[in-house]
């Protein structure tokens, strides 16, 4: 029988680092992650010049220098495994730049929907991902992922915006829609292009994962927390 993936986190992995199989999906995991992050800092520094304000290219390059943080722990992770952070990324590339590239933001408030919504579903399929690893792995996944405010920004400046010129909500939400197919696509592309990473979701010899069913659930979830996002922009999914 499989394991859910809230069942999953009560329990302790048996494998560990040593074992070349399970290594390689944890070095799957946070090198997706990683790139993921250092593609958002790199993004995040480049919109922050098409900000109307001082003030608010200050609080955009400070998001992006949260992202480059996140990025190092997960590199510094990376290296006490013994792999090169580089090494790990590597495999992502194609994927995560293609997201962007297929997403390019034509307008200061679209690359703030997309900062918030675009990547919060990718990091959402990672936090997803992690049920299935040992505690200390999913431990700094959940912490490099934790929202401590950082979107509070993105919403205030999004929500006074509708406010102030209600017509923009429309092809705002037209946007949100396009991103979340374009995410989940990505992340069924990373998911099943590699190997050790879907392991980790479909179970290998000796190790549980999710059947069909739970695969489905999961990325029901993934398009819930999407609407969540969206309402909390003021925007209808």
């Amino acid at each position: 029988m499989t394991e859910t993936p809230h069942a999953a986190e009560q329990r302790e992995a048996t494998d560990g680092p040593s074992d070349p199989a399970y290594l390689e999906a944890v070095t799957e995991l946070l090198g997706g992650l990683a790139y993921g992050q250092l593609r958002a800092f790199s993004q995040l520094a480049r919109d922050s010049e098409l900000a109307p304000t001082l003030r608010h290219r200050s609080e955009l390059a400070r998001l992006a220098a949260h992202e480059l943080g996140r990025y190092t722990a997960l590199a510094e992770r990376l290296r006490s495994l013994g792999v090169e952070p580089e090494d790990a990324m590597q495999p992502f590339v194609a994927a995560v730049d293609g997201f962007h590239e297929r997403t390019t933001a034509s307008t200061w408030l679209e690359s703030l929907v997309k900062a918030y919504v675009g990547e919060g579903i990718a990091q959402d399929f990672y936090r997803e991902v992690a049920a299935y690893v040992d505690a200390d792995t999913r431990e700094l996944v959940h912490r490099v992922l934790e929202d401590n405010g950082q979107a509070d920004f993105v919403v205030g400046v999004v929500r006074e915006a509708i406010e102030a010129d209600p017509r923009i909500a429309g092809r705002l939400a037209l946007w949100g829609r396009r991103l979340v197919g374009e995410a989940i696509t990505q992340a069924q592309r990373v998911g099943v292009e590699r190997d050790a990473l879907a392991g980790l979701l479909v179970g290998t010899p000796g190790r549980a994962g999710a059947d069909l069913a739970e695969l489905g659930r999961m990325f029901v979830r993934l398009t819930d927390e999407h609407t969540r996002r969206m309402e909390r922009l003021g925007l209808a999914s």
